[in-house]
């Protein structure tokens, strides 16, 4: 039977290391904010997620091909406030794992973090603002929270050193929801298996690319990453470039809804 499997470069040192985790999202967030740390981090691309049963695709990024479900890694300067953070390895992708896939795609993660040796993971993630429909099919985050006016931001930890950490970065706790997908298993099965994972959530409008969501969360990824850290202003203009490149990578993949194709997988 066909099998997820995870390959990254021999030549990456995976111990110890914070993993962040950043599939499809509301508004493109985790798409932007994905492009953003690769840049801002200078992370190198080291490999990926294969399954035969994915769609049979190749992004294009400034000429070079990238498969669909990708991996980065590079030696940022960490805030203490994670105990073991010399080392990031980023997850992405631009397409929304069927959800026949999921568990098989977590379970391979799983299985490559025994060897690993990760210290910590950070879900990126975003959902619709109240009222609003998302064009994910149902695979978006379902939270109840009170609108506060402002982008709001929610976080869930797999322990209690992760829901601590969160409170420590003023990201008020998602208390009543759920959350579907990739983020959703990999909560559940961290907290399974006590692992210290956490996901961080930005609230955002799912009618277009939301660079200021993006941006907000960004902002709370500073309070770990310092060696990103920007003025709002600034972040928000990088942001709106990084939309629209990520829009362009994703421009003419949607086909007429006939059939659940390939291509109507991808989030854009």
């Amino acid at each position: 039977m066909a099998e997820a499997i995870v390959k990254i470069s021999d030549q990456v040192e995976t111990k110890d290391a914070t993993i962040f985790c950043c599939f499809p999202s509301v508004g493109m967030v985790s798409s932007i904010v994905a492009h953003y740390l690769i840049e801002k981090l200078e992370l190198e691309f080291v490999g990926g997620v294969n399954d035969p049963r994915l769609p049979p695709l190749c992004l294009v990024q400034d000429g070079e091909p990238l498969p669909p479900i990708r991996a980065y890694a590079g030696t940022p300067i960490c805030s203490p406030k994670l105990a073991k953070c010399d080392k990031v390895i980023l997850l992405m992708s631009e397409l929304i794992v069927p959800e026949p896939l999921v568990h098989g795609i977590v379970d391979a993660l799983f299985d490559w973090s025994k060897n690993a040796d990760l210290a910590n993971g950070v879900l990126i993630d975003a959902f619709a603002k109240q009222g609003m429909k998302s064009s994910m099919n149902g695979q978006e985050p379902v939270v109840e929270y009170e609108e506060s006016g402002e982008v709001d931001v929610l976080g869930v930890g797999s322990t209690e050193k992760m829901r601590d950490l969160l409170n420590t970065l003023g990201v008020q706790p998602l208390e009543q929801g759920v959350i579907k997908g990739i983020t959703g298993v990999l909560l559940g099965e961290g907290r399974r298996r006590g692992l210290d994972i956490m996901s961080i959530m930005v609230e955002a409008d799912p009618r277009f690319p939301d660079a200021r969501a993006a941006a907000t969360l960004i902002s709370h990824l500073n309070e770990l990453l310092p060696s990103i850290d920007l003025d709002h202003a600034p972040l928000l203009e990088e942001a709106e470039r990084i939309e629209e490149q990520v829009r362009s990578m994703v421009e003419g993949t949607a086909e007429p809804e006939t059939t659940a194709s390939a291509s109507s997988m991808l989030y854009g």
